[in-house]
């Protein structure tokens, strides 16, 4: 383990806790490495204009979180939920006694709807603030609010590593930036050129096996998305790799135990192959990686206006996310980062990432706005506002659902909504799904859009018909020794029942009325109930105007009515129902 001493933020602790003695908001710039994330807090949490009150820091993902907690109570020399804790979706470690608590960004927004004055604390920390999620900037908007109007002691940290300081400085208001400089070993940068989409897994083993005969130390591989993960997984694992090698997948989906496994440090004499996605790019230090191979690619999420649908789209990253993965090579020794693109194209990467609000669907930030107060997102100060028309698309929608009157003001249904952790449309389903004595099934069908991985080898991966997924998950979920993923599955929907004071079915399961899911279903998507057309081209039309169609044979093509959950991207071509397009096949 690193001595704490010996991190570059130790330096500037001293001149950060006189700043924030002084001012309500502050900015923190430290480079990766720096030691922020753990260093921070602990050195704050005695400040005398803390009193009594307690620090609560945002890491913009539960294993991040979880790590963070675990290190700083490490230091301590205590267990977790002690003095430090941490609140992430379906896990909390926080006791009495804990004057730091490491939360998720949704979990802020939940506590400030439930206390808009933040009575129990007094500093409000965001790590990580570069990566600038939907939820973050939410969150920061309502805490500067909740600043102005209950609470004038109430501070405020940013922290980033490669965030634009000085712009994020004057959008805000003026306020003091700390600077920390990075302690980074050197770290060597090859281009590989770029990788062949065709080949792409091939040429990836091709390549990590050449490192791994002529280069020492653990690996980091940053891939696109769970899907090319598992594939080079399963191309590594069928080469003669070195001796005492292990191939440890990370991702968000994947359990805390198989999370851990990756970020720990291998058993002794063994080296480590560690397949991520961009999780592993900042606020989360993997033990002993060496060597970074970068695939120069990430997956986000998309909203189209125009249909009304988000989509998971695979983009190159930034020049700030390229330097912020090399930087992992370079925590402990020299290392060595190798570059699936050329010199060329690096200078043609766009310097930073853009922020998830100016392109994700607002259906939850106008849900969450309602449920405060706001009707005009101006109100508040953000980063970036939100886009004018994709927030009063969010908004009809939800006054569709009912979670919004006429005037824009939040219904008792729509606070019934906000309570529930899941997007809108699923909460409407599961709300009015119990009132309808559907809720189990509900709460089913909406943990199993949450997990959707547990599919992976089954026949039902490929099917567009939602009840084939159903039937999957509930042959599953009646055996004890069902998998992690399944597990997590039952754990949320439980979760949700007793939320709702419905009694969880603690399994076996029972077979379940199919026709009910396709009421289910078009209570969360009404505007994308679709009719088939006469014309014999296995076309359907929804609601919003939009045509879907089979490219393929499907049992579904004939049915009357669907409800498209998901579909293709491309308008003009008619977009098929991918194994990603769930629907229902009954009629409704």
């Amino acid at each position: 383990m690193i001595d704490p001493t010996s991190l570059p933020i130790a330096g500037i602790l001293s001149q950060l806790q006189d700043v924030l003695a002084r001012h309500l908001i502050v900015l923190l710039s430290a480079e990766p490495g720096a030691g922020k994330t753990t260093q921070v807090p602990l050195a704050l949490r005695k400040e005398p204009w803390l009193g009594h009150k307690k620090i609560i820091m945002l890491e913009p993902r539960r294993l991040a979180a979880r790590a963070a907690a675990r290190r700083m109570s490490w230091l301590l020399d205590e267990p977790v939920g002690l003095t430090v804790g941490y609140r992430t979706r379906l896990d909390t470690k926080v006791s009495s006694t804990t004057r730091v608590e490491v939360v998720t960004e949704g979990i802020l927004t939940r506590m400030l709807q439930y206390d808009p004055s933040l009575n129990e604390y007094g500093l409000v920390i965001f790590d990580e603030f570069h990566e600038r999620s939907l939820q973050a900037d939410l969150g920061l908007a309502l805490t500067l609010k909740t600043q102005s109007l209950f609470r004038k002691d109430l501070r405020v940290l940013v922290m980033s590593a490669t965030l634009d300081t000085r712009t994020l400085a004057q959008q805000l208001q003026p306020v003091p930036v700390v600077t920390c400089e990075g302690k980074m070993f050197p770290v060597e940068t090859r281009y590989l050129g770029p990788l062949e989409q065709r080949n792409f897994s091939t040429q990836l083993t091709k390549a990590i096996h050449r490192l791994l005969l002529t280069e020492p130390g653990n690996l980091l591989v940053f891939l696109p998305g769970a899907g090319k993960i598992r594939r080079l997984e399963q191309c590594l694992s069928s080469l003669p790799l070195p001796p005492q090698t292990m191939i440890v997948p990370l991702y968000g989906d994947l359990s805390s135990q198989a999370q851990d496994q990756a970020i720990l440090p291998p058993p002794p004499g063994w080296r480590k192959i560690v397949l991520s996605t961009n999780i592993a790019e900042s606020s989360l230090t993997i033990e002993g990686i060496r060597i970074v191979l970068d695939t120069g690619l990430m997956r986000i999420p998309r909203f189209d206006p125009r249909s009304g649908m988000s989509r998971l789209t695979t983009i190159n990253i930034s020049q700030a996310s390229a330097e912020q993965r090399r930087g992992r090579a370079g925590r402990t020794e020299p290392g060595l980062c190798v570059r699936c693109w050329d010199e060329a194209a690096q200078r043609t990467l766009a310097t930073r990432t853009p922020p998830e609000i100016l392109q994700a669907d607002l259906t939850s930030l106008a849900l969450e706005l309602g449920v405060w107060g706001v009707k005009d997102a101006s109100d508040l100060s953000w980063p970036d506002p939100p886009p004018t028309g994709a927030l009063a698309q969010a908004r009809q929608l939800l006054r569709f659902l009912g979670a919004l009157d006429k005037e824009g003001r939040v219904t008792e249904h729509g606070r019934k909504m906000s309570h529930l952790p899941i997007h809108p449309r699923l909460a409407h389903m599961v709300l009015q799904g119990t009132t309808m004595k559907l809720g189990a099934l509900a709460c089913d069908v909406a943990a199993v859009f949450s997990e959707q991985d547990f599919l992976k080898g089954t026949t039902a991966q490929s099917q567009t018909d939602l009840r084939s997924r159903m039937e999957e998950y509930n042959r599953q979920a009646g055996r004890n020794t069902g998998s992690g993923v399944i597990q997590r599955i039952r754990q949320i929907s439980q979760t949700w029942q007793q939320h709702l004071g419905l009694v969880a079915q603690p399994g076996p399961y029972t077979p379940f009325n199919q026709d009910a899911i396709g009421m289910l279903l078009a209570l969360a998507y009404p505007d994308r109930i679709a009719q088939r057309q006469s014309d014999g081209s296995r076309r359907y039309k929804m609601a919003n105007g939009r045509l879907a169609r089979f490219h393929q044979p499907d049992p579904l093509e004939h049915e009357e009515y669907l409800v498209i959950r998901r579909s293709g991207r491309n308008p003009t071509r008619f977009p098929h129902l991918s194994g990603r397009a769930y629907s229902s096949g009954r009629s409704l």
